[in-house]
């Protein structure tokens, strides 16, 4: 069986590794390229959009994919929408490996806001805001003027940071819950926004938060598909067993 999975996640990571040993399946994993430099995975990868909709119905039928397993970030709502109705149309089966959110505990003082441009609504003027997520959205917080906005992507920008009095600050993760502390209190941090993608790995920063006594906004998931869904890499690897 030949499959194309969607990385970019933790999940995929693991995923990749576990099919890696299956003989029966041929994988293809594809990042989006946004980073770049991704960690290496251990099967044959490619990088990079498909060019649209058609043309990634065209790469699917042109290579043959017997199956399709969506592992990409929870907020990929965009790509993971096309792979649902694209491989429903072409009639092949059909994954999305989705980790479950995270969910406030005692001490926490979260927010959940529907999007990025809701945050000026609950942040002050004045407010030292650390931007947790990730420069592709960036542009979707222009109405946070008279605030400090320190935005953590893991490349170097090409550009200057597009609001007054704001910075880029570079760093690849994981980060420890540790380090995440000394961060806020170094940066003077009144205000941590976040996507509510999930997971072990990029939870420190919450939990930094809740250490500090820091107020958190969420910004909630998109809508979820009506697909076959899983939380977890070793369910994926049961799925795509199930396809031979």
């Amino acid at each position: 069986m030949k499959l194309l999975l969607l990385a970019g996640t933790s999940e995929a990571r693991r995923l990749a590794g576990d099919l890696a040993k299956e003989p029966q399946v041929d994988v293809i994993a594809s990042l989006a390229g946004v980073t770049r430099e991704p960690l290496d995975l251990p099967v044959p990868m490619r990088s990079g959009g498909f060019g649209g909709r058609a043309a990634f119905a065209d790469y699917l039928r042109a290579q043959g994919f017997d199956a399709l397993v969506d592992a990409t970030h929870p907020f990929a709502a965009k790509i993971s929408k096309r792979c649902f109705e694209v491989s429903r149309e072409m009639g092949l089966p059909h994954l999305q490996v989705l980790r479950p959110q995270w969910q406030p505990q005692t001490g926490d003082r979260w927010t959940f806001i529907a999007d990025e441009s809701a945050a000026a609504k609950h942040i002050p003027k004045g407010s030292v805001v650390f931007l947790a997520t990730g420069r592709q959205t960036l542009h979707r917080f222009d109405n946070m003027t008279h605030r400090k906005l320190i935005c953590r992507q893991i490349d170097t920008s090409e550009g200057a940071f597009p609001f007054e009095g704001g910075e880029y600050l570079i760093g690849r993760p994981p980060f420890s819950v540790e380090d995440e502390r000394a961060l806020f209190t170094r940066l003077k941090v009144d205000f941590l926004v976040v996507k509510n993608a999930g997971g072990a790995l990029s939870q420190s920063k919450l939990v930094a938060a809740r250490q500090l006594g820091l107020p958190v906004l969420l910004i909630n998931r998109p809508a979820l598909l009506e697909c076959d869904r899983v939380e977890t890499s070793n369910a994926a690897l049961k799925w795509v067993r199930a396809q031979l």
